[in-house]
């Protein structure tokens, strides 16, 4: 990261303050005393009743492209900042004019040995659409006569926005070390993993991986993921299959049916990548789907994806069950289990009068009119009055499901969310009680039991050599210590009678399938003879354990 003395010396820092003072945000710069500040004399603010985030969306798009998409991303971020100011970055714009098509035609020339026409048996040389970070040309494949969208890296944006982003880095640490009331953001934390997304997008590479992995996710007769063409295609470079259909937006000219159709396949689409393949599109809004025949949608711009992992989705899951069946405490309790630790730990009981409140008024509305993206907002509102913050992940998890939600209602207003979506949740929560998941669940239970058993002697012998060596010590206060060694021994003694006689029902259970003699009424007698052991020791230890009031 720079330091200060390395940013006076950047010209590109001076127009920072320009843009910020012309905007209003000349108190920032006097309050940590920016370079550039004897402009503020210089520079003539806007007018016209700007409400403060539209003057914070006005500022990004003028500093240009690395302020635009780090904009864009904070976007995904509805748990750190205010709905008004998410609702202003959504509109940013980062549509500029094209790149001549000689630059372009040596960016490409650094993967692709020239000339074009040995690739390409048409390209065009106008862009059908031109970003901050790259440009898209269409072309034809010589190869198979296949129409392709060729996506193109600008040429030294790397630079710039390293540039710009050292600048945004510096200035977070500022903000950080002066408002005390904002550390428990982390926001230097916060714009370093801006940085990584941005950089990120920058190779196409990881792009290609994500549409290759949706792709083998996704594809069906509702949804549609372009093909990618891996021989032509670099870290700036990037050939993929043409889609040849209309925008999301134009599709409200379009008749009731066909507008709910697309709701419909949105919704699906959003919440099989999220509760099912854990893997979805970050950022789904009208401007990134578009609508072919027979309303299939296809899916653009892969460049920011979010992963859940497996455990991850049964929380959610959990949660999302938790707010059907209006239990507070439950989802007190899951929100709790999800968020970061902090410093400062909130009263559980005035969070969970909080998020009481919200379901009150929520599970009063008709289930139609039901809006799952305002509810998942207002729980993050409410989190963040906590100083509560949700892992990443989660955060970018819900932002796409309230900009899927929003596209719904877009394509068809009337459309029963709440409907749409439970069917599918349910069918995807029963998959978690099927015998081969259960049966898996159990295999890898034991197969965690195989692992411990053969480590602990080795970290057993690590405790006794540190102990040995003064690296370890242990203080002893014998209370009740005949009572604790008791307790221990029933414990243990428990312990392992249950994973006995967890081990002979499974066990009993594969000699069932087998058919082995000899059989009684028709099946193994030692799979039967296993069952009636297992039977009478947790008898056994059901009766023990109620005897003893321990339970």
């Amino acid at each position: 990261m720079i330091s200060i003395k390395d940013i006076k010396t950047i010209k590109r820092f001076r127009e920072i303050v320009a843009v910020l003072t012309k905007y209003g945000f000349e108190e920032i710069v006097e309050r940590f005393e920016l370079p550039g500040s004897d402009l503020l004399q210089k520079v003539s603010p806007v007018s016209g009743g700007l409400t403060i985030h539209e003057r914070i969306r006005l500022a990004l798009e003028e500093l240009g492209p690395t302020f635009i998409k780090f904009g864009q991303v904070m976007s995904l971020r509805p748990d750190l900042l205010p709905r008004k100011l998410l609702e202003e970055l959504e509109k940013l714009q980062d549509d500029v004019p094209p790149i001549d098509f000689n630059e372009i035609e040596e960016e490409i020339y650094k993967y692709l040995e020239p000339p074009l026409n040995k690739y390409f048996s048409l390209f065009h040389t106008e862009p059908v659409a031109a970003a901050s970070l790259s440009q898209v040309h269409l072309g034809v494949l010589r190869s198979n006569d296949a129409q392709v969208a060729i996506k193109i890296l600008r040429p030294g944006i790397e630079k710039s926005l390293t540039s710009d982003l050292d600048i945004i880095e510096t200035i977070g640490v500022f903000v950080d070390q002066q408002f005390e009331e904002l550390k428990c953001y982390d926001i230097p934390g916060l714009v370093a993993t801006v940085r990584r997304t941005l950089e990120q997008e920058l190779d196409f590479t990881r792009e290609l991986d994500n549409m290759n992995i949706a792709r083998g996710n996704l594809n069906d007769d509702k949804i549609y993921i372009p093909k990618v063409y891996e021989e032509y295609s670099s870290n700036t470079l990037l050939v993929m299959e043409f889609f040849d259909g209309i925008k999301f937006r134009d599709i409200l000219s379009h008749s009731e049916k066909e507008r709910q159709n697309v709701a419909k396949n949105g919704l699906y689409a959003a919440t099989k990548q999220i509760l099912e393949d854990g893997f979805f599109h970050a950022d789904p809004h009208p401007g990134n789907i578009l609508i072919g025949k027979d309303m299939q949608l296809c899916f653009i711009d892969w460049g920011m994806v979010g992963r859940l992992t497996e455990q991850e989705r049964i929380e959610l899951l959990e949660l999302l069950s938790s707010v059907v069946k209006k239990d507070s405490k439950r989802l007190t309790q899951s929100l709790l289990r999800l968020c970061k630790k902090k410093e400062f730990q909130p009263e559980e009981k005035e969070l969970e009068r909080s998020i009481t409140e919200l379901l009150d008024r929520y599970h009063s509305i008709p289930i139609s009119k039901v809006n799952i993206g305002d509810f998942l907002l207002n729980i993050l509102t409410i989190l963040r009055t906590y100083k509560l913050r949700l892992p990443n992940e989660f955060t970018i998890m819900i932002k796409a499901l309230v900009t899927a939600d929003g596209s719904a209602r877009l394509a068809y207003p009337r459309l029963n969310i709440v409907d749409e979506v439970s069917d599918q949740v349910e069918a995807i929560g029963r998959k978690r009680y099927r015998p081969e998941t259960i049966w898996k669940n159990i295999k890898e239970s034991l197969s965690s039991l195989l692992v411990f058993k053969r480590d602990f002697p080795g970290q057993l012998a690590n405790i006794i050599d540190r102990f040995e060596k003064g690296e370890l010590g242990v203080k002893f206060q014998f209370e009740k210590i005949d009572e604790l060694v008791n307790s221990l021994e029933n414990a243990s003694n428990r312990l392992t009678i249950g994973i006995i006689t967890g081990a002979i029902i499974i066990g009993s259970s594969m000699i069932i399938t087998t058919g082995v003699e000899p059989l009684i009424l028709g099946y193994p007698a030692l799979g039967v003879l296993g069952y009636l052991i297992s039977v009478v020791l947790g008898l056994w230890l059901v009766v023990t354990i109620l005897r003893n009031k321990k339970y």
